[in-house]
């Protein structure tokens, strides 16, 4: 990706939460304090975000702070963030200063050829508002959450999804036939929104406020209520509840990975799956890394319908890895007409999704971070599951004790499931 375009990211904020949704899950531009010249060079404006770990157990990091953007050579572009000062922070609604962002960002080099080098710096001032579970401490504490490693991995992973939406279709290997250029731009445009939407909804901001319970396989299990009135498109309208928890599992997180995307090793997790047979529709490669991919699924019934058919059931899912090791399946179940239309082509923003999935963080022993060379820890990994299920179609429907515990049950269900596939029980 060349300097200018990734200039144009860091410095447009939907562009920004669009190439890091599972670190990024709010960002905005509070004061536009100077307009560049020739473009974003010498661009300089006062920016909000929340940065978020991939669990709704972990509170959502907040900071208010200038951006610049200067071009300093031929091909050479900066961008340089670091907080205000109190009292400004204060005049634009940010939050007390309990974390600052400390001179931070990256040089940005013209390597030709379209590719550019990025070098990263992270340098933050971190009050942690409440404990961190000892779960998730040596994963945020050791960097391995919020650092700069984390940001080049998951920047280079963005790019390589960027370019394959510029491929043609059937040039990369492993794609199935039959996808035109413009279904296969629906289809990824349609993944990307999945994929933000089901990062945003593991976000534990003070605007997103989650419920923690006891789940039946031991684990808590964090539950929120959110409702669609119509107002948002491509969310369906009624009210929504959502459950995530978080698990340690003593096995590679490549492997956990693997197994979770895999259509022929579905059936051992997934409830809606079980007793069916799933099958690949399409596929889209997005990086030379196999697991980096989005497919459309379809898991056929051996039951039939009251019409004599067999019941289907059509599944968009992306699956995607960087080299920090972490990982995320996301799907969400799609009807027919609506695959249809994202496969001709059509505009897909309205298409409603409601999606689940995994988000896989490589670990130590319960939790600990394997990012030390010096201190060797035994392959694991923090594997954080999270459902979405729409309990009423009417707005003004009430929350019963009986769905909250139909989801707690389909949380704790598949984390069992997981754990006896893969001998963890």
């Amino acid at each position: 990706m060349s300097p200018v375009n990734l200039v144009e990211v860091f410095m447009d904020p939907s562009k920004f939460m669009e190439f890091f949704p599972s670190i990024v899950s709010h960002a905005r531009i509070t004061d536009p304090l100077v307009n560049g010249l020739n473009g974003r060079n010498e661009s300089l404006v006062m920016m909000y975000e929340q940065l978020q770990f991939m669990t709704p157990a972990v509170p959502t990091r907040e900071f208010s702070f200038l951006r610049y953007c200067r071009q300093i050579d031929q091909g050479m572009w900066a961008i340089a963030d670091v907080s205000a000062d109190m009292q400004r922070e204060a005049h634009y609604g940010a939050p007390p200063p309990r974390s600052r962002r400390l001179p931070s960002g990256c040089l940005i080099a013209d390597m030709t050829n379209g590719y550019s080098k990025v070098t990263w710096v992270e340098h933050m001032e971190i009050e942690d508002k409440s404990p961190i579970g000892p779960l998730y401490r040596d994963i945020v504490q050791s960097g391995a959450a919020f650092g700069a490693h984390r940001w080049v991995a998951a920047l280079h992973r963005a790019c390589e999804r960027y370019a394959s939406s510029l491929e043609v279709p059937g040039v990369m290997h492993g794609e199935t036939t039959g996808v035109t250029a413009e279904g296969r731009r629906s289809m990824m445009a349609l993944s990307q929104r999945m994929v933000s939407s089901f990062c945003g909804g593991m976000t534990a901001s003070p605007q997103h406020q989650w419920t923690t319970m006891p789940g039946a396989a031991g684990n808590e299990v964090c539950v929120r209520v959110s409702m669609n009135q119509g107002s948002q498109p491509g969310h369906p309208n009624g009210v929504v509840l959502g459950a995530a928890t978080s698990v340690w599992l003593p096995v590679p997180a490549d492997h956990v990975f693997g197994f979770l995307r895999d259509e022929n090793t579905r059936t051992q997790w997934d409830v809606l799956c079980k007793e069916n047979s799933v099958q690949p529709v399409s596929r889209i490669p997005n990086g030379p890394n196999p697991g980096n991919c989005i497919t459309l699924l379809r898991a056929v019934s051996s039951s039939q319908t009251p019409q004599g058919g067999q019941a289907t059931i059509l599944v968009l899912q992306e699956s995607c890895t960087d080299a920090s090791g972490c990982s995320m399946v996301v799907y969400s179940p799609i009807d027919i007409p609506a695959a249809n239309m994202m496969m001709s082509g059509a505009d897909p923003s309205g298409i409603p999704l409601l999606p689940s999935g995994f988000a896989i963080w490589p670990a130590g022993v319960g939790g600990g971070a394997s990012t030390s060379a010096a201190t060797p820890m035994a392959a694991g990994c923090i594997v954080s599951v999270a459902f979405q299920i729409l309990i009423s179609s009417l707005p003004s429907s009430k929350l019963n004790a009986e769905s909250i515990a139909t989801v707690n049950n389909l949380v704790s269900t598949t984390v069992q499931n997981i754990k006896a596939a893969l001998n963890c029980v």
